[in-house]
């Protein structure tokens, strides 16, 4: 049997499974979780995979690993290969005022980001971030020669490297940075140099099943890529796929045949880790408004997911805007949450519940709606991620996104993606192999369009109000 490693460095954590390369079975599997917080030092990172791969019983074995972690953050490096400063993650939204900036300096703004590189950029964006470290630490930029990614630090440091020019990245992770095009396969440095005032050594970007070389242990290395790209790689999604994933974000994306590129920033027009592409709409909140709300309401994850499907569909008129850590969409980076409609009549826990499940999904509904306004094939949809395990939120998903849901066993999507496309680098085959991620749950239900009516119609008052 030849097995393969995936890794998943994600916000929150890291995990690893090692699978069967030629049917997908998983063998074994760890995790180590990551500290808190929108910076962290890299050496964490690394800390936390070598934990995460002790408990996977090592990778001595192993004859292909591949790296998926969480897009957009920065992470700069001096000419010695050392880290500048800890890393800017993708949920540090103060780079926000840099995104408004950019986008006005740059002729067309809006249009003209959208057109060079698919995407408008905002305050996750690795671009605006090298503007924010330019404009308020221009010596930790001065000190900065090279700019990548988590994953691509990662592929890095497992190949025992210190020299930054053998960095390398892979199309769909690159296609965040607000300074790759994904319709041209190239990066724009003249968007480098607008953003930072110089050019930094970016990372090579690899073909979807090349290899960069191998670990210092002999296994070889995939070219890896951000967490969507293998989420998707990770479930099978095909063409006309939407996959829905509910985790520390909310994410809407979908497999697609031909570039995008959306000018009212809505929509990032992103790659995938297959040569295809993945437009996609991502919300800052998702599954941690479930944890916040039961958190608020002193009870389990299960017995908020009970509480929801005891109130009635629109919960009475109470309606949860989840802004919990500001909002990437809409691009509202400084708004907060806001309860509305309270009254003695939903002035219960289950409403609260149900309010919530129902504002987050609102949220990805918006997103659904924004793919199929560009024109993009929605075929089926499916719902993952760490929220997609409350029964309430699979139950209440189709009356809300107006559509039946598929939802795939629990899995570590990202990581099984990462190993999957590590079996691909060692079959030399042009397509990804063909696992099978098991039979996917069916959930259908009436849609309930009065709650996104309603939504909308608070969504704006909380959105003149900020």
């Amino acid at each position: 049997m030849t097995l393969v490693a995936g890794i998943d460095s994600s916000t929150q954590s890291c995990k690893v499974v090692v699978r069967d390369a030629d049917t997908g079975a998983l063998v074994r599997s760890g995790t180590a979780a990551h500290p808190d917080g929108t910076e962290v030092d890299p050496e964490r990172w690394w800390s936390a995979l070598q934990i995460a791969l002790a408990g996977a019983g090592g990778v001595d074995d192993v004859a292909a690993i591949a790296v998926g972690a969480q897009q957009h953050g920065l992470v700069g490096l001096d000419e010695q290969g050392s880290v500048v400063r800890d890393a800017l993650l993708w949920n540090d939204t103060r780079s926000a005022g840099a995104a408004d900036d950019l986008v006005a300096e740059l002729p067309d703004s809006a249009a003209g980001w959208a057109r060079q590189t698919g995407s408008v950029p905002l305050a996750n964006f690795t671009v605006t971030k090298l503007r924010w470290l330019a404009t308020h630490e221009p010596e930790n930029a001065a000190r900065t020669a090279a700019v990548c990614l988590p994953h691509d630090w990662l592929t890095w440091r497992l190949r025992g490297s210190t020299d930054i020019t053998a960095l390398t990245t892979d199309r769909g992770d690159a296609s965040g940075t607000g300074y790759w095009s994904p319709a041209e396969e190239r990066y724009v440095p003249e968007l480098l140099r607008l953003a930072m005032g110089q050019e930094p050594l970016v990372p090579t970007v690899l073909g979807p099943s090349a290899s960069p070389g191998h670990t210092t242990g002999g296994a070889r290395l995939a070219a890896g890529t951000g967490d969507n790209a293998a989420a998707a790689l990770g479930v099978g999604a095909t063409s006309g796929d939407v996959i829905v994933s509910i985790g520390t974000s909310g994410v809407v994306s979908a497999v697609s045949d031909t570039p995008t590129a959306d000018p009212t920033a809505i929509i990032s027009g992103f790659a995938d880790a297959t040569g295809r592409y993945l437009p996609l709409v991502c919300t800052l909140n998702a599954a941690r408004v479930l944890s916040a709300t039961a958190t608020i309401l002193g009870v389990t994850l299960d017995e908020l997911s009970r509480l929801a499907l005891a109130a009635r569909p629109g919960s009475d008129g109470l309606v949860l805007v989840p802004y919990l850590e500001g909002e990437r969409t809409p691009n509202k980076p400084d708004a907060t949450g806001a309860l509305h409609g309270l009254q003695l009549r939903n002035s219960t826990p289950a409403h609260v519940a149900r309010a919530t499940v129902e504002g987050l999904l609102c949220g990805l509904a918006d997103g659904l709606d924004a793919l199929r306004d560009k024109g993009i094939a929605v075929n089926r949809v499916l719902l993952v991620g760490g929220g997609a395990r409350s029964e309430a939120v699979r139950r209440i998903a189709p009356t809300v996104l107006g559509v039946p849901v598929a939802v795939p066993p629990p899995a570590e999507y990202v990581a099984d993606g990462a190993a999957r496309q590590a079996a691909w680098m060692l079959s030399g085959e042009p397509e990804p192999p063909s696992w099978t991620t098991g039979s996917a749950e069916r959930f259908e239900a009436p849609a309930q369009p009065a709650i996104r009516a309603r939504y909308a119609e608070v969504q704006n008052l909380t959105a003149n109000r900020l």
